[in-house]
C-alpha cells in the first residue's frame, strides 16, 4: 500500500488561506477537512482528504 503525503496544519492554512482561528471554528462546525492526531499532539491531514474536501467545495462559477 502507498503511503499518503501528510500535511503539516501550517501548510493545510496556507493552502487553504486561512487563520488558524477561522479554521478551527470551521472544524467546530464540522465542515473542516478530516484530520489526524499523533501520539506526539500534533496534526496532520491526509493530501487525499483535503483533496477530497476542496472537491466537496468546488462551486461553478
Amino acid at each position: 500500500m502507498a503511503s499518503t503525503k501528510k500535511l503539516k496544519l501550517s501548510e493545510v492554512l496556507t493552502e487553504i488561506g486561512m487563520s488558524r482561528a477561522a479554521f478551527y471554528r470551521l472544524r467546530a462546525r464540522g465542515k473542516a477537512p478530516k484530520l489526524i492526531k499523533l501520539p506526539n499532539g500534533q496534526i496532520r491531514c491526509r493530501r487525499s482528504d483535503l483533496d477530497a474536501w476542496w472537491a466537496q467545495h468546488e462551486t461553478c462559477a
